[in-house]
């Protein structure tokens, strides 16, 4: 079967390091990633030292595996690159702005989903850390990001010290449309979440947190309004800061 198709979360690493030369392979299997206009308007920053982690690690709540994994990679939406080409052969960069951050940060992802395919075909195993845009700001400050350079996601790298199940998936057809955009009826929505919502893990989830649904799990603990809206707010903040707020 597929590599990518038995992708795993792993959270647990064994001490063996990641050779150079293996780590420059799977880094440049990232950059051959699709890109907007072959800009490459993407940075990847490497983190190694137990130091550095050790800063990083508040930056994503403090999950274990940011300190444990042989290799922290921040993946950032980057325009001060292209900028500085720019300006260095006489041409006028308008790159300050909303579009070219979602098209930075665009980049950015293609290229770590095909380091994490890399990975794992090498026998590695890969965590992507959803933290990283909630905690931009100090992000910024620890990897001495400059202007036009903001992190968008970043992915834990390490032989794994665990073999944990494939996580459950929603049905090709609850996410795939044809032709057009097919919305959804109550039924379609109870069918789709059926099997998500059985499963004993999901069970577990809502007895846990003594809510009703899987989904008061979601908007009630896990994903909160109002932590939504403050962390949309610092990340908003974050963009002006950076320069992409000149719209």
């Amino acid at each position: 079967m597929k590599i990518i198709n038995q992708h795993k979360t792993i959270r647990k690493y064994t001490s063996r390091p990641i050779s150079e030369e293996l780590l420059q392979s799977i880094l440049y299997s990232g950059t051959r990633a699709s890109t907007t206009g072959n800009m490459q308007v993407y940075s990847v920053i490497v983190t190694r030292e137990d130091e550095m982690k050790e800063k990083l690690a508040p930056c994503h709540f403090n999950q274990p595996m940011v300190r444990e994994a042989s290799v922290v990679l921040t993946f950032c939406a980057d325009f001060n690159r292209f900028n500085k080409w720019c300006l260095q052969r006489k041409a006028e960069p308008g790159y300050d702005n909303i579009l070219s951050f979602i098209t930075a940060a665009i980049d950015a992802l293609l290229v770590a989903q095909n380091v994490c395919v890399a990975a794992e075909n090498e026998g590695l195993g890969i965590c992507y850390l959803g933290t990283t845009t909630y905690m931009a700001e100090n992000i910024i400050d620890i990897l001495n990001l400059p202007k036009g350079v903001v992190p968008v996601t970043t992915v834990t790298l390490g032989y794994p010290a665990e073999k944990p199940p494939l996580n459950d998936r929603l049905p090709l057809d609850a996410v795939v449309h044809q032709e057009q955009y097919k919305d959804y009826t109550e039924a379609d929505i109870d069918r789709i979440y059926e099997e998500k919502e059985n499963l004993d893990s999901s069970k577990q989830f809502i007895e846990e947190n003594d809510l009703e649904t899987l989904a008061q799990v979601f908007t009630d603990v896990r994903y909160k309004k109002a932590d939504n809206v403050a962390f949309s707010q610092k990340l908003l903040e974050v963009l002006k800061r950076q320069g992409y707020m000149n719209q």
